[in-house]
């Protein structure tokens, strides 16, 4: 066999059958080759949309009594009387802890798709409104007149007139969260029928009343993990009340919840 031998032609080196071989195989014999390895370009996370709607506070009980009386010169009074309280600062006056936690969890959770709004609240009588609406005396007083129940057409029918003009909206890749009661017909019976399969709520809730929901909230809300979300169509609805929460430390021992 011909060995590989260097011939020169004037100053020109060539490399008779191994430079014909590997130009075959189109190869340059003398510039190394770096190979090139194939990379998979990392996966975009896609965060998953998601609304929240929050059940009402009693706007009959005391402390909605204070705010709405005629003389009441408290600070939150005032802003009612001049329209520039939203009304999801006049319920959370009016609850307290339960509603203040679902205003706070569904504030720091919500991820609503392009031009809604993040968090809902149903009301008696004005269908599904946003947290920041801003309210006069007379628009809550109007809004709270009726009775939550599916036999209240002045609940019942702006309540259902909203929710279906929402799922419209959102489109069906938008999981809706009720933040509310499910073990009565009231807030599930209709958004059922609407949302379907998209309807959760937090699988945490069952068996607790409402100010250890609103205390289990608020400690979500600090600590940046949510609650788990499950649909309301085929989950628990009722179980066992869960052990009491511990207090939430803060630098003064006398706000802790």
């Amino acid at each position: 066999m011909t060995s590989a031998r260097q011939v020169s032609h004037g100053r020109q080196l060539v490399f008779p059958w191994t430079d014909c071989l590997l130009g075959h195989l189109r190869y340059d014999s003398r510039v190394p080759q770096k190979s090139r390895k194939h990379r998979t370009p990392p996966r975009k996370t896609v965060a998953i949309r998601r609304i929240f709607l929050l059940s009402p506070a009693n706007a009959s009980g005391i402390r909605a009594q204070l705010m709405l009386r005629e003389g009441a010169s408290f600070p939150l009074a005032l802003r009612l009387r001049e329209g520039r309280l939203t009304l999801g600062e006049a319920f959370s006056f009016i609850s307290g802890l339960y509603f203040r936690g679902k205003l706070a969890y569904a504030k720091a959770f919500a991820h609503p798709p392009a031009k809604t709004d993040g968090a809902l609240v149903i009301t008696a009588g004005g269908g599904l409104l946003p947290t920041e609406k801003l309210l006069t005396r007379e628009e809550l007083c109007a809004i709270s007149a009726a009775s939550i129940s599916l036999s209240d057409e002045r609940y019942r029918i702006p309540f259902e007139r909203d929710a279906r003009l929402l799922a419209d909206q959102i489109g069906i890749n938008c999981e809706v969260v009720l933040l509310g009661s499910v073990a009565t017909p009231k807030y599930v019976e209709p958004l059922l029928k609407i949302f379907g399969e998209r309807l959760l709520f937090p699988a945490e809730f069952a068996g607790r009343g409402d100010m250890s929901r609103g205390g289990l909230m608020l400690r979500c809300v600090r600590s940046g993990e949510q609650l788990t979300y499950v649909p309301v169509a085929t989950a628990q609805r009722h179980g066992a009340r869960p052990p009491k929460l511990p207090p939430m430390r803060f630098a003064s021992p006398h706000l802790a919840i």
